[in-house]
């Protein structure tokens, strides 16, 4: 009875065991995919794959920063006094040297009168020993004293007059005047604000970049900038200056361009999206992003291996390799090191591989249309300032050419 049980478990064993764990000898099971069990291979993986190639791109750069005008500040009264008269509109362009506000210089005119008087009185007096030294009625000391004198009265009276100076408060440069923060009758003590006033001609734009490009920047480079206000325009800017120190908490570099806005469609305070090219175009290997696979700061890609298939045909079979990427430009990502020329990585299917030397069905992706951007410039994002039409530029002398007027 033994024998007989163990007879017919083995026969049982025998029918349910996977071929390829059966004993030599033993046949197969009818219709079982014999030449993929003889590899010892599963089925194939479907998976797409792309090639790397080389193509021109450009190291361009995007930040945010913001606008200011080229020249701002608060006008501040520099004594107390109380207000006479106001001389400008909330929202005026005035030049540099106008009166804006006038002060009560009431004692300080008639300071300036007796001063004034006094410096007379030295002058003539100096005359009149002039003359008197020549005919020998007094001596040279007297003469030296009444010449001290004169310059005495001349000292009062100017400081007299820049007395009074300081109560006529004027612009210190051309621009455009803010809200004014007083009115005829107030008493303002020294130090108190007036009003803003921006020359708004030029605009700086600052923005940060980081510290890796800090020996690609260099004054005169062109730059595009936009403004949420602005949306279907973006404006040219020049760099003007390049900070010498690097901000040691975000381990950033200080940029400042200068736009021409003589248009004054600007406003200082914007927030603005820069973007500038970094250097002349460069071929570099590039590959589709979703090809490569982060994992634990390695970064990877699956790179196809080309063997013999079943029956000999044709066959791709997997190997994960590190990369080394780059500058991403419109879904694609430049690969350093790790990759060389014309070999195919997996786009799709990644998850569905296993582990090196698994056996792959490849299909091409949809291909991207001919004409499209190979320096990286996003055809899909309308609204990058590289998409949008330069807003206009009056003639004449750029004001970012020129230095500022105060």
């Amino acid at each position: 009875m033994v024998a007989l049980a163990g007879a017919v478990g083995a026969a049982w064993w025998l029918q349910r065991a996977p071929v390829g764990t059966r004993a030599p000898g033993t046949a197969e099971v009818k219709g079982a995919p014999a030449a993929a069990s003889a590899r010892g291979a599963g089925p194939a993986v479907a998976v797409e794959a792309a090639a790397a190639r080389r193509q021109a791109v450009a190291d361009d750069v995007e930040a945010v920063g913001s606008l200011r005008s080229r020249q701002g500040t608060m006008v501040r009264a520099e004594v107390s006094a109380r207000v006479l008269h106001i001389a400008f509109r909330d929202g005026q362009k005035v030049a540099k040297g106008q009166l804006l506000v006038q002060l009560d210089d009431r004692l300080q005119q008639a300071q300036l009168q007796q001063a004034l008087a006094e410096l007379s009185i030295a002058e003539a007096n100096h005359k009149r020993n002039s003359e008197l030294v020549a005919q020998g009625f007094i001596s040279q000391r007297g003469l030296d004293e009444s010449a001290a004198a004169v310059k005495v009265a001349q000292a009062k009276a100017e400081l007299a007059r820049a007395t009074v100076a300081r109560l006529r408060v004027l612009a210190p440069f051309d621009g455009v005047t803010g809200l004014r923060n007083i009115s005829v009758g107030d008493y303002l003590k020294d130090g108190a604000d007036i009003v803003n006033l921006e020359d708004m001609n030029a605009m700086y734009v600052d923005f940060r970049l980081p510290e890796r490009w800090q020996a690609r920047v260099r004054p005169g480079q062109g730059v595009r900038v936009q403004v949420e206000a602005l949306p279907d325009r973006a404006f040219a800017a020049v760099v003007q200056a390049v900070d010498p120190l690097i901000d040691a908490n975000g381990r950033s570099l200080n940029v400042r361009g200068c736009i021409d806005n003589r248009r004054l469609d600007l406003r200082p305070g914007m927030f603005a999206r820069v973007a500038t090219r970094l250097g002349e175009d460069r071929q570099a290997l590039m590959i589709p992003e979703q090809a490569v696979v982060s994992q634990g700061g390695r970064q990877s890609v699956i790179r196809l291996i080309k063997t013999e298939g079943p029956e000999g045909a044709p066959a791709w079979r997997s190997e994960r390799v590190d990369v080394q990427t780059g500058t991403r430009r419109g879904g694609q990502v430049e690969v350093v090191r790790g990759l060389a020329e014309g070999e195919r990585v997996v786009t799709a299917g990644q998850q569905r591989i296993q582990g090196d030397g698994a056996l792959l069905r490849v299909s091409e992706p949809v291909a991207a249309p001919a004409d499209g951007p190979a320096s990286g410039a996003s055809a899909a994002r309308p609204a990058d300032a590289a998409a949008l039409p330069m807003a206009p530029v009056l003639p004449g002398q750029n004001p970012c050419d020129l230095p500022a007027r105060s």
